[in-house]
């Protein structure tokens, strides 16, 4: 099986892919946020290390919401009994696919069963917003509220929340971040 690193180019150190390719998955990750959002690539690398707990005939390799909620709720219960915790926002970003959030929880992942610790994601703090992408852009082409708002908040986010008014925060957040971002613009570029 070919366990090089795919072609798209990824956030993951050097030495979280040689220990993600010595671990000899069933199936060899190619991008990273799609290949990972199931949970059924964090079971078989947690099976690795707690063959007892973790039987991996009961996670599906699906792409629905309620196929990817079913496999983490398990890989959360088991985790739970083995006291070992994952940041929630790295779970969340990782099932709605978020840019960034897969890497994080693979290497939030590798420091915890290796004991080994990475400078790259431990330092920063996590954000899985477009926000640094549009900051290096060029004023004329950043997004608008509206497009910011698509690109921040994805549609099975939305369909995972029962609740509208936490959607409704979502969506107020982004829109308020946005204004900000628009609004110091104005202040160091008043000619603009």
């Amino acid at each position: 099986m070919d366990y090089s690193p795919p072609k798209k180019r990824s956030r993951l150190p050097r030495e979280v892919w040689k220990w993600l390719q010595s671990l000899e998955l069933a199936i060899s990750p190619r991008n990273i946020r799609r290949d990972f959002s199931n949970g059924c690539l964090v079971a078989e690398i947690f099976s690795w290390y707690f063959p007892e707990d973790f039987s991996l005939h009961s996670y599906h390799n699906g792409v629905s919401l309620g196929t990817k909620q079913s496999n983490w709720s398990q890989i959360e219960k088991v985790l739970v009994k083995r006291r070992i915790s994952l940041m929630k926002e790295s779970i969340n970003g990782t099932i709605h696919c978020k840019p960034g959030a897969a890497e994080a929880l693979i290497q939030e992942i590798y420091t915890l069963l290796t004991n080994r610790r990475i400078q790259t994601v431990q330092e920063e703090a996590l954000d899985f917003s477009d926000q640094s992408y549009q900051e290096h852009l060029p004023m004329v082409a950043r997004a608008t509220a509206s497009k910011a708002i698509k690109n921040n908040l994805r549609l099975s986010e939305e369909l995972a929340e029962n609740n509208i008014s936490t959607t409704q925060s979502k969506i107020h957040n982004i829109i308020h971040r946005h204004v900000e971002l628009r609004r110091e613009e104005r202040i160091q570029n008043p000619p603009w």
